[in-house]
């Protein structure tokens, strides 16, 4: 069985978005909300990757490198002004993309190994992704102005 290799891929993926949540919200502090908003999506990936935990166990987990490839290669620290939180937004963006695929993929295992109770974790937190996913949405969106158009 596979799965294991996709909850390894998984859960190393939302160890990575916390790490780059919290290094954002370090980065950024000036920001009003930056700080306390990309903490608080830091704790929510560490609590998606501690609910992971006994699947990981049950289907002995595997964990692949893929992560942190992408990890390394979108976000390999973060960088300063306006443009700089733009572009460190979008890395976000990129990296919770990345487990919101994830989950779809578990979420499939999961009805075909018939697990409910991954299948009930799946569900709660791919729709927390989405709502990471909606709010760097915006949050760009709100930068992009400033950083783009009135240069630094």
């Amino acid at each position: 069985m596979h799965l294991a290799h996709y909850l390894g891929l998984l859960h190393r993926a939302q160890v990575n978005l916390a790490d780059a949540f919290r290094q954002v919200a370090d980065a950024h502090g000036d920001e009003p909300d930056i700080e306390h908003l990309c903490q608080q999506q830091a704790k929510r990936c560490d609590a998606h990757a501690e609910q992971l935990h006994p699947f990981a166990t049950r289907y002995s987990e595997d964990a692949p490198d893929e992560p942190d490839r992408l990890h390394s290669q979108l976000f390999s620290g973060t960088r300063t002004g306006g443009i700089g939180l733009l572009r460190d937004l979008q890395d976000l963006y990129l990296m919770a993309a990345e487990c919101d695929i994830a989950w779809t993929v578990v979420g499939q295992a999961a009805y075909g190994a018939r697990d409910e109770d991954l299948l009930a974790v799946v569900r709660r937190c791919e729709g927390e992704t989405a709502i990471q996913l909606k709010w760097l949405r915006t949050r760009m969106k709100a930068a992009a102005p400033q950083a783009l158009v009135v240069a630094d």
